[in-house]
């Protein structure tokens, strides 16, 4: 009698934290303001990106002012960074959506998946289903806490290379305005770019600094927002590893 009710009590357990994590962790897990800090620093990166792509082509449509194809190809390259930044900005998007969706998939679908494992275990022979459960329990911790921890790091590194992004925001801009205004000026005036002529090469060096520039941040960018989250998944794979003794393959049991 003794065993029957324990067996009961650790069938109807996980079956009520699974009824728990539904229809009410879910809802404050999914929720934005708890994730308010996270989705602020991918705003605040949402908003660098998209400035350095206008300030990139702006500087792109501004050097092509300068007369002659000395600076044609460093046009074309600033142009081409547009591409690069926005798969930059997907990124961004992408894990700014994943931060409350991978929270409602975990609570609401693997983590009750889990416990239904662990009632079944009661009543199935073997260590299967225990050993499938604890997978899961520990795949849907490092889902929620793949986005968060990513971006942490990101700021970590971000903090450092801010201000370099900022000055090559301000610098950009700075620089296709007084292209344009020398190119007004000159064109209104005299209908030709003397002006501009007579300093050709120090601007052209100047375009390549610009674009040295924007290749830095660029860089910044890519790994912040693309390679660390990457890594980062890595590394809560390789935590599981070391903590079970066995990979991800679900299709797989012992």
């Amino acid at each position: 009698m003794k065993n029957t009710t324990t067996k009961i009590v650790k069938f109807v357990i996980p079956l009520l934290i699974a009824c728990i994590s539904i229809f009410v962790l879910a809802k404050y897990v999914a929720s934005p303001e708890l994730h308010a800090n996270t989705i602020r620093s991918l705003d605040e990166k949402k908003t660098t990106v998209m400035e350095l792509t206008a300030a990139s082509t702006a500087t792109s449509a501004a050097i092509t002012l300068i007369p002659g194809d000395t600076a044609t190809p460093i046009a074309e390259k600033l142009a081409d960074l547009s591409g690069y930044f926005l798969i930059v900005l997907c990124a961004i998007y992408l894990e700014k959506y994943l931060v409350t969706i991978t929270g409602y998939a975990a609570f609401v679908v693997l983590i009750p998946a889990a416990c239904v494992l662990y009632s079944s275990s009661v009543f199935v022979k073997g260590r299967a289903c225990r050993r499938m459960a604890n997978k899961l329990l520990a795949f849907a911790c490092a889902i929620v806490l793949i986005i968060p921890a990513s971006v942490k790091v990101s700021n970590l590194i971000e903090a450092t290379y801010q201000s370099s992004i900022n000055e090559t925001i301000d610098s950009a801009r700075e620089t296709a305005e007084e292209l344009e205004e020398s190119a007004e000026e000159e064109e209104s005036s005299t209908g030709i770019f003397s002006k501009i002529k007579d300093g050709v090469s120090g601007i052209t060096e100047q375009a390549e600094q610009m674009l040295n520039q924007f290749l830095e941040s660029l860089a910044i960018m890519l790994v912040t927002s693309c390679i660390i989250p990457i890594l980062v998944i890595l590394f809560f794979v390789w935590i599981i590893k070391m903590l079970f003794g066995a990979n991800l393959n679900l299709t797989k049991l012992e």
